[in-house]
């Protein structure tokens, strides 16, 4: 069967899956008050930053993105628009859209999900560097979109004001250690990146088979370890 022919078939029987999705599992909740610059460290579901022109055509030329609930980084929040992931084997995963819309679509995945979804060689990545990284099928209700590239597992990382990063004497892109404290286990993890910049607010970001691993929840207290 020609590949074309089979992404059709794909999206007709995604179409149908993704009108009986309404829930694909956790995302950021919002932070506490945090005057006392208390590193708080949350974790992400699988989810998806989309473009313009990708959002024309999975939910409509114009389409705007409808709030869920606000996230800790300001202006960024989760979006009620879902999509599905389509792997290179036809297998599949929802996906939320978090918004703002951005320049540019990356699907941010944990190590477990490209197991499921059969999509090899995905990288560690910080957000933003997709180049020579793997690529998939997004469908929405409005029809299919190939991404060439794209696809990641998040890098672990803290975001700082510049003020931030002073109190805490930290340079953007230094590689952090971080210790979390749990009931289960505590666990020190290393090579986490500091992104530094005026609009972030202060949060540190894994993913869910890290915080799987760690035994942690939303809203862990994290301790940075310096040398």
């Amino acid at each position: 069967m020609a590949e074309e022919e089979i992404v059709k078939q794909i999206v007709k029987e995604v179409l149908n899956k993704i009108n009986r999705e309404n829930k694909i599992g956790e995302i950021e909740d919002i932070a506490v008050n945090n005057k006392e610059r208390i590193l708080y460290c949350n974790y992400s579901n699988r989810h998806c930053h989309i473009s313009r022109e990708h959002l024309d055509i999975l939910y409509g030329e114009g389409y705007q993105l409808t709030k869920l609930k606000d996230l800790i980084q300001p202006g960024e929040f989760a979006s009620n628009e879902l999509l599905t992931i389509v792997g290179p084997t036809g297998a599949v995963l929802p996906i939320r859209i978090l918004g703002p819309v951005r320049s540019k679509t990356q699907v941010e995945i944990s190590r477990t999900d490209s197991f499921a979804i059969k999509i090899k060689g995905v990288p560690v990545r910080q957000s933003g560097n997709t180049a020579g990284t793997p690529g998939c099928v997004l469908v929405g209700p409005n029809g299919a979109a190939t991404l060439k590239e794209g696809v990641v597992v998040a890098m672990r990382h803290v975001h700082f004001t510049p003020d931030d990063a002073r109190y805490f004497d930290i340079r953007d892109k230094e590689m952090l250690k971080v210790r979390l404290e749990s009931p289960a286990r505590t666990t020190i993890f290393e090579k986490v990146v500091a992104r530094v910049k005026p609009s972030y607010a202060l949060e540190m970001h894994i993913d869910v088979d890290e915080a799987n691993a760690a035994g942690v929840g939303q809203n862990t207290p994290a301790e940075i370890i310096k040398d």
